[in-house]
């Protein structure tokens, strides 16, 4: 496997036409007073929209990742972006880091010097990790996708020969959103792989093998039942209809900011005030790598494969039984559709379970901290 270097820099012409672009936006009507109730909310992003324009600095994105190494390499027709940020101890364990949509691996950056050096962050060494945290094929650098098929089995296999082409033939992973049924495949398919398995979020919908909930679990499913009435509308439409979405996404900035804003400021643990747990810069990173690169479509092209691969258990190797690697779960109050650990330990081989104080979807950039806290306590020991 080649691998070859890489840094992210976009040329002064795409950011010209962004900004071009942005201030032309046509704007549709609001209900007086409605603010987000309908959607993302037109005011806050008119004035996101000229702070993009006028002053976000976007080269300093740009040096804030490049300063981890970062490279390039083909798996299975497809061109994969990924960070490798190496520790300076011989015998810190690798770490795959898997993220989600809307996100890139931007998501980690704060958790990549902790993890890496525990020792100039107030650890010890032998907590120290190897941390390989790529693009999930079609996702920002690693898009977009050329072909059909790219589904979480699919992208599990790739980042294990992604792991075995850097010499890691056993690691520790972690996933959130996308990134834990990805890395849940990966460990159906190659549990010898795997040192651990570590997630912020389980499958949506899981049930007791005897079929019979606790109250508190009858009160936890009805919750998060209603929860998904109200947030799914994406998923119908990036389940179904993604290349018909991308138009829109491809060709409008504001479209496409409208499209993250909302679920990140609906998913994270803010209290409705997006901005007090991530910055305007860091929601426009994550933006903007999406608009660069023009891979609203081949993201939500994911979602599409997905339905497919899950709904056709033929092409799945392990079925859905139970995940035998020991697991560990952060479990962070507002991620998305919780459950107990007595239900996920039906599921997969849970062997630590943590609550955590505050925190929600994007647990690596809202409290890096506890997560890597959690990571530690969780693979200590672990070979």
């Amino acid at each position: 496997m080649e691998f070859t270097p890489f840094e992210v820099h976009v040329d002064d012409a795409v950011i010209d036409d962004l900004r071009w672009r942005l201030r032309r936006t046509r704007w549709p009507d609001q209900i007086p007073g409605s603010g987000w109730d309908y959607g993302t909310d037109g005011t806050y992003l008119r004035e996101l929209c000229a702070y993009w324009a006028d002053e976000f600095d976007w080269r300093a994105v740009e040096t804030r990742i490049n300063a981890w190494p970062q490279f390039t390499t083909e798996i299975d027709g497809q061109r994969v972006h990924f960070i490798h940020a190496r520790s300076p101890y011989p015998k810190a364990r690798p770490l795959l880091m898997v993220h989600g949509w809307p996100s890139t691996p931007l998501e980690f950056l704060r958790t990549l010097g902790p993890l890496t050096d525990p020792v100039a962050h107030g650890g010890d060494e032998t907590d120290a990790f190897h941390v390989v945290a790529p693009s999930i094929p079609g996702y920002g650098w690693s898009g977009p996708t050329a072909g059909r098929g790219w589904h979480p089995g699919r992208i599990a296999a790739a980042f294990g020969e992604l792991m075995d082409g850097l010499g890691y033939d056993r690691f520790a992973a972690f996933g959130t959103d996308m990134g834990s049924p990805i890395n849940t495949e990966l460990a159906r398919r190659s549990p010898g792989l795997l040192i651990g398995l570590h997630l912020t979020l389980l499958q949506s919908g899981l049930r007791p093998l005897d079929g019979v909930l606790t109250p508190e679990e009858e009160a936890m499913v009805a919750a998060n039942d209603r929860r998904r009435g109200d947030e799914l509308g994406y998923v119908a439409i990036q389940s179904t209809r993604p290349q018909t979405l991308s138009y829109g996404l491809t060709d409008s900035p504001a479209g496409q900011a409208a499209w993250i804003v909302e679920k990140l400021r609906s998913w994270t643990d803010c209290d409705g005030d997006l901005e007090s747990v991530l910055s305007r810069d860091e929601i426009l990173a994550t933006v903007m790598t999406y608009w660069v690169t023009a891979t609203a479509g081949s993201s939500a092209r994911l979602y599409y494969e997905m339905a497919r691969y899950f709904a056709g258990t033929s092409t799945r190797p392990a079925g859905s039984g139970r995940v035998e690697v020991p697991t560990g779960v952060a479990v962070f109050p507002k991620e998305l559709y919780p459950t107990t650990e007595r239900i996920a330990n039906d599921h997969f081989a849970i062997e630590h379970w943590n609550l955590m104080p505050r925190g929600g979807h994007f647990a690596a950039a809202e409290e890096p901290g506890l997560l890597v806290d959690d990571l530690r306590a969780f693979f200590r020991g672990r070979a």
